[in-house]
């Protein structure tokens, strides 16, 4: 199999569906304080199946509202801007790639592991009081450029997939010996090309790499996410291996074992509200 190179992956990224535009715009303003909300709002507003995928997602019990909200603007007003972001990148982006193109990557098992991991980040961020909002959108999209080599080169990532399931081996591992890049150098060439922050796509470039120069603390909590979906199995994949953890991540976070159980059943939930309500 010839080895892809890295000019060859961000070529093919003009030929990847695109985000709406206003998921754009969101994504590029996470770490921005002066957006103005009402213009946004009405943008999201003009996508209706986008519209309501959010407003499914924000009237579940995982977003502990105790009113009905029927418009963009009322998500809001009751659950304040960064939060309605984080739902509408996740109602986007969960609709955004085709389905069903590499033989033997479980699309579904690709999302119910995001969103678990996106749960459980949030849930890791609340403990260390760190930006939730943040935490959930890093630990949905973390694993984004297997997506990108699922789409752009199918029977390549099917031939990767089937030697992980013949070898008992890690994804990373066999990417890179089989392709000559993996989903982390994949993920990261379209976190520029989608113009993400450069919180996220630190997020998205260290998650397994934690401890390296530069990694900054939210990989480490996604990397831990990451870490805890795949050992509660939540995405129900038969292949599932639980990556190494990074003992510099794990002690970073300095939580005690009981934390930790309150950490599981917390994600637990939440996933199976959020997973419920966006994939519907």
């Amino acid at each position: 199999m010839t080895h892809l190179t890295i000019d060859a992956v961000r070529h093919g990224l003009q030929d990847l569906p695109s985000l709406p535009a206003v998921v754009m715009e969101l994504l590029g303003s996470i770490d921005q304080e002066d957006v103005d909300i009402s213009v946004l709002a009405r943008k999201v507003s003009l996508d209706q199946a986008l519209t309501a995928k959010t407003l499914r997602l924000a009237n579940s019990p995982s977003s502990g509202l105790q009113v009905r909200v029927t418009t963009i603007q009322q998500a809001i007003t009751f659950l304040g801007f960064q939060a309605t972001r984080n739902l509408i990148t996740a109602a986007a982006v969960t609709g955004c790639f085709p389905v069903g193109t590499c033989p033997g990557f479980d699309h579904r098992a690709f999302w119910r592991h995001s969103i678990a991991t996106a749960a459980c980040a949030k849930v890791l961020a609340r403990r260390m009081r760190l930006n939730q909002d943040f935490a959930f959108t890093a630990g949905l999209l973390h694993d984004i450029g297997r997506l990108v080599l699922v789409t752009s080169y199918p029977e390549q990532y099917g031939a990767v997939l089937a030697r992980c399931q013949r070898e008992d081996h890690e994804l990373l591992e066999v990417e890179r010996a089989m392709l000559g890049v993996d989903h982390v150098m994949a993920g990261t060439l379209l976190a520029e090309h989608w113009q993400f922050s450069d919180t996220m796509q630190h997020a998205i470039t260290y998650h397994h790499e934690p401890a390296a120069p530069g990694a900054g603390f939210l990989a480490t909590i996604v990397h831990v996410a990451n870490a805890i979906v795949h050992a509660l199995d939540l995405a129900r994949d038969d292949n599932e291996l639980v990556p190494p953890v990074s003992m510099v991540a794990w002690t970073a976070l300095g939580l005690s074992q009981e934390a930790y159980l309150h950490v599981f059943r917390e994600t637990e939930m939440q996933f199976e509200e959020m997973s419920n309500a966006l994939m519907a």
